[in-house]
């Protein structure tokens, strides 16, 4: 015991000169610095003494936290520069944090509370080695992989980092089907990013305005009058303000923005998991969430592909109605065209193979969900067609009891979107079941636990 109060002891000694300066800028009263020393006393003889858990160091950490943020605030109110003590408060966090990380390198959670702090201070580069050395101790922890990913691309705007951290993760962790997808949907995000960067930049305009001028040259029939702009008159503005069109046309055609990436990670999964159809629906659900140029182009190979290897499979004609309604405003015209053409195709396939039949009401509501949480927005005939459609197929769930326990398929499908965090959708499908089955039981419990 000797040992572990020794080295409280060293610990505490290294916080002196900082005491004694907030002291000294009367930041903190001598009682209020008795008080710290003797918290920081306790903690720290906990910490060195046998029997510490990673809990200790959070709430170490989570103490000094709260001091920093009250030692800012205070030298805000007196006109103290804090730079120096917002250093030295961070200094002294990272120390209990990595502290804590080497003696308990197992323990997700307190990894977690370190890069969380690490990216509420934007200390960039102590995050990173926080990552390199949290992924080496978890290599399997694929939730570890999407986290440092993302934080590349959203904080550091660095997609070749983000698509190392998952290539890495995938080597570790090829069986993992979340992260095949969040992979997919990166690789969607950084889609989106540069095309909403060439819109701001006015480039989709520039090849849209060639294109009209082109058709007006082609189709003109009186001779138009030559414009005098500025750029006639001094050549230069014209070299300035001229746009590459082979360029933007080699932009526009590169891999990265046609698709090609998010088409090859959907193949390399599909050799993994061979060729499974809900894993191929799984995709298509993540790339339809996406309006970029290139997704018509990804769902139908998505389609194409599961059409060739398993023709006969539900998530097939459920992915191809799906696909009637993507992209589709609930206020545009094409609505109840699309909406028509989908309600068949699930019709079609459900009279086809009745064996399905359950396996199609469940996809087929969720396809009719979105709509149905729009209903505001919709026509009225259109929102009658979705509500009864959807009591229909609902219908059929609650005639089908789930496999090996009591309660019917609803009670299953909302288990699903639960899982999914897709609570509105859950609640709005729960309603209307009660509507079409009256109160039971089962179904104002499930309510109940929904909200």
């Amino acid at each position: 015991m000797a040992g572990a109060s020794d080295k409280a002891r060293f610990y505490l000694e290294q916080s002196v000169p900082e005491l004694r300066d907030l002291e000294r800028r009367k930041l903190f009263t001598h009682e209020e610095i008795t008080a710290i020393t003797r918290k920081r006393s306790d903690f720290e003889h906990i910490l060195c003494a046998r029997g510490s858990t990673p809990a200790d160091y959070a709430r170490y950490a989570t103490y000094e936290s709260n001091l920093l943020s009250l030692t800012k605030k205070r030298a805000l109110r007196l006109g103290a520069k804090g730079r120096s003590i917002a250093h030295t408060g961070q200094r002294r966090i990272f120390f209990i944090l990595d502290r804590g990380t080497r003696k308990f390198h197992g323990d997700v959670g307190l990894w977690m509370q370190y890069i969380e702090y690490c990216q509420h201070n934007k200390a960039h580069k102590k995050l990173l080695e926080v990552f390199t050395k949290c992924l080496r101790l978890h290599p399997m922890k694929s939730g570890l992989w999407i986290y440092a990913a993302r934080w590349a691309l959203e904080s550091q705007a660095d997609m070749s980092s983000a698509r190392s951290y998952m290539q890495r993760g995938l080597r570790f962790c090829q069986n993992d089907l979340n992260l095949w997808v969040q992979y997919a949907k990166l690789e969607m995000v950084y889609i989106a990013k540069i095309g909403a960067r060439h819109k701001i930049l006015g480039l989709n305009d520039v090849r849209e305005e060639k294109k009209v001028d082109e058709a007006d040259d082609l189709n003109a029939d009186t001779i138009a009058l030559p414009d005098v702009t500025a750029e006639d008159v001094n050549p230069r503005l014209q070299d300035l303000n001229a746009v590459d069109e082979t360029a933007l046309q080699n932009l526009a055609s590169t891999p990265a923005l046609t698709g090609a990436i998010p088409l090859a990670i959907f193949d390399a999964a599909m050799k993994q998991f061979e060729n499974d159809p809900i894993i191929a629906e799984t995709f298509f659900d993540a790339i339809a969430e996406f309006d970029v140029a290139c997704r018509p182009k990804l769902l139908q190979h998505i389609i194409d592909h599961m059409s060739h290897n398993s023709p006969t499979s539900v998530a097939v004609m459920s992915c191809e109605a799906k696909l009637s309604l993507v992209g589709i405003e609930p206020t545009s015209a094409d609505l109840p065209l699309a909406l028509g053409r989908a309600l068949q195709i699930l019709k079609a396939a459900s009279k086809e193979r009745p064996q399905y039949r359950t396996d199609f009401a469940e996809r087929a509501v969720m396809v009719l969900l979105p709509l149905a949480l729009v209903s505001d927005e919709l026509d009225e005939d259109v929102a009658k067609v979705v509500y009864a459609s959807i009591r229909n197929y609902i219908k059929v769930l609650a005639e089908t009891p789930q496999k090996g326990r009591d309660g019917s398929g609803i009670a299953k499908l909302v288990a699903k979107l639960r899982s999914n965090g897709r609570n509105s959708q859950a609640r709005a499908i729960l309603e209307e079941a009660l509507k079409v089955q009256g109160d039971q039981e089962e179904l104002q419990q499930l309510l109940a636990v929904v909200g």
